[in-house]
């Protein structure tokens, strides 16, 4: 279900921006002065809609203060929020028509009905799963930079590409910048541009037309892919897992390594990640190992909020890993002088491990599917790891 909760929020902006407004004119407020301004009104209408909801019964989780979980035994109630839109799902309706009714004393609610669009993000149930995309979001960008007619690519990069700083940058900049931000927002629902777009981000500052051309080259992927999005499947399980990679010394530029990963809840991916490393790396090892340490703490991030959502498990969370000798620092408890500089990360990855929060397993690289998150890939290898990923076009012919 989902409401858009109207009357107190207006009210709140209302009072706000009438104080801005007359600071603003008699103290001539700055930009930023009004920016916190807004921030105090988005906090104090969480404040109160959070302190409803706590009166309802709700908890709020640990993991995401925007999630709050209410279990009895008339079954389990899930409250999501973002400002004034919330998300209501839980095992019994009559739970559920009881808390709209509740919400409806406290607010002037609209009730949307079932969930089918959230925040640009199109959600469809089938007896396969609940499918999440953001065909719209794609459709409407193509549209407004005139490629909606363009010829599609088979891949987001050529599986050749080699960027660097050479060129003039663009006389306009946040052209640039304001494409790259809107391609972020879409990975949301597309692992599949994720490695792409964290490429183009790099160079916000300065880009080049050399830039803005890989950037095109994402738009064609897309053309070719506008209705690509991620399954959720019932496989009767939560177990947790990740796969982690990192591409050693792949950023010719500046030669640090990148991280990425994906993580899977009951054989569904929740989340991934694509990052250059922020310090060099001097062996495959040492960019392997911290990306393993990045990935380990969002398992625990996602292993509290799977709790908090009522799902425990006491089962270690498999991490896959294609890099022997980064698995090799994980159980081995003596440093070594070539590991002293990795130190932190290495006291964490072990405690993990030993304390059998997280299992690690190795991989071959053929099936790494991180490796979708740390490099360019040829069309056929590319897809053939999306298909494991979850990641389909549900507009493909058969």
């Amino acid at each position: 279900m989902l409401f858009c909760m109207e009357t107190l929020k207006r009210k709140f902006t209302c009072n706000y921006l009438l104080v801005i407004h007359k600071h603003r004119i008699q103290y001539g407020l700055q930009a930023s002065q009004i920016h916190l301004w807004i921030e105090t009104i988005s906090r104090a209408w969480y404040a109160k809609l959070s302190s409803v909801l706590e009166k309802f019964g709700f908890k709020r989780s640990h993991a995401d203060s925007s999630l709050f979980v209410r279990t009895g035994s008339v079954g389990k109630l899930v409250v999501l929020i973002y400002v004034d839109d919330i998300i209501i799902t839980g095992d019994n309706i009559d739970e559920i028509n009881t808390l709209k009714h509740s919400l409806h004393q406290k607010f002037a609610i609209k009730d949307l009905g079932v969930l089918k669009y959230f925040l640009g993000i199109e959600m469809a149930t089938s007896p396969k799963g609940l499918f999440l995309s953001q065909r719209k979001y794609v459709i409407d960008l193509l549209q407004e930079v005139k490629m909606i007619d363009c010829k599609p690519a088979c891949t987001p990069l050529d599986s050749k590409l080699k960027l660097d700083l050479e060129g003039e940058p663009l006389s306009n900049i946040s052209h640039y910048q304001r494409l790259v931000g809107k391609l972020i927002y879409l990975t949301i629902t597309r692992p599949d541009i994720t490695y792409a777009v964290s490429l183009v981000s790099q160079f916000m500052h300065a880009p080049t037309e050399a830039h803005l051309n890989v950037v095109k080259r994402i738009l064609r992927y897309l053309k070719g892919s506008i209705g690509r999005g991620i399954i959720m499947k019932n496989n009767g399980h939560t177990q947790i897992m990740a796969y982690t990679d990192a591409d050693w010394a792949g950023n010719a530029i500046d030669r640090k390594s990148t991280t990425g990963y994906c993580t899977f809840v009951g054989g569904n991916i929740v989340t991934w990640k694509s990052k250059k490393q922020n310090v060099i790396a001097r062996s495959s090892a040492e960019a392997e190992y911290r990306a393993m340490a990045s990935t380990a703490c969002e398992l625990i991030w996602l292993k509290s909020l799977i709790s908090d959502l009522g799902f425990l498990s006491n089962k270690p969370m498999s991490l896959f890993c294609d890099n022997q000798a980064a698995m090799h620092i994980a159980s081995n408890p003596v440093f070594h002088e070539r590991t002293k500089h990795i130190e932190v990360d290495c006291h964490y990855v072990r405690e993990q491990v030993q304390s059998k929060v997280i299992q690690t397993t190795f991989t071959r690289s053929h099936d790494q599917l991180a490796d979708v998150f740390t490099k360019s890939l040829a069309s056929t290898q590319f897809q053939r790891l999306l298909s494991k990923l979850g990641s389909i076009n549900p507009f493909d012919p058969a």
